[in-house]
Parts: C-alpha cells; sequence; structure tokens
C-alpha cells in the first residue's frame, strides 16, 4: 500500500487513525474544562500507544503535537504554580494563561485534522 493509499479518507486505516486522533483532541480538549486536567493523561497515554501505528502519516504529526502541548503545559502550569506559591496566590491568575493556550493548540490542531492536514 503506497503512503497515498493510507492517507486517503475513505481506507479502513486511515478512518481509523483520524477516528483515534480526532477522540484524542477531545479528550484534551475536554480535560481542563471537566476534569482539571485528568483525561488529558489518558489521551497523553493514547497518544503514546498510538504514535508507532500513526508512523509515515499525517496522522503521526498530530500525536507529536498533542504529546508537545501537553508537556509544555505541564512544565509552564508548574512554573506558574511556584510563582503561584511564592507571591501568596497573588499570581495565580497566571495559570489561566497556560491552559488557554493548551486548549488553543488543540482546537487549531482539531481543525487542522478536520480538514485533513498535518498538524
Amino acid at each position: 500500500m503506497t503512503q497515498a493509499q493510507i492517507n486517503a479518507p475513505g481506507t479502513t486505516r486511515a478512518d481509523s487513525l483520524r477516528k483515534i486522533t480526532l477522540f484524542d483532541y477531545g479528550l484534551h480538549i475536554a480535560s481542563p474544562i471537566v476534569s482539571m486536567m485528568l483525561l488529558s493523561i489518558i489521551a497523553l497515554v493514547i497518544n503514546y500507544f498510538k504514535l508507532g501505528d500513526t508512523r509515515g502519516t499525517i496522522y503521526e504529526s498530530h500525536m507529536r503535537y498533542m504529546i508537545s502541548t501537553f508537556w509544555w503545559t505541564a512544565f509552564w502550569l508548574v512554573i506558574t504554580g511556584i510563582l503561584s506559591f511564592f507571591t501568596i496566590g497573588l499570581l495565580s491568575w497566571a495559570m489561566v494563561i497556560p491552559v488557554l493556550w493548551y486548549l488553543y493548540r488543540n482546537i487549531r490542531g482539531l481543525l487542522r485534522t478536520l480538514d485533513g492536514r498535518a498538524a
């Protein structure tokens, strides 16, 4: 099977990878809203497990995109949490910034998946 056939919509493998990618984006987007980022851990595990299956497709870029978005968000939440702690909560509002960035990145990735484009 050629690369074009794998990425072409309508093939079973491409449809399966697309559904998994959309499901993952859904988990990532819902996570800060309904579970205080706990659903993101489930989505991250799926990202890591499916990364090998997506190799060579546009969905590989989406898996890597979600993984890096998660880890950068976690990093910045730790930094803003430390700042909040040392300022006795005065900078606790800053923790909203990484969460908004996280939502932006995942919504952007979701829209690119729906358009059939790489992240």
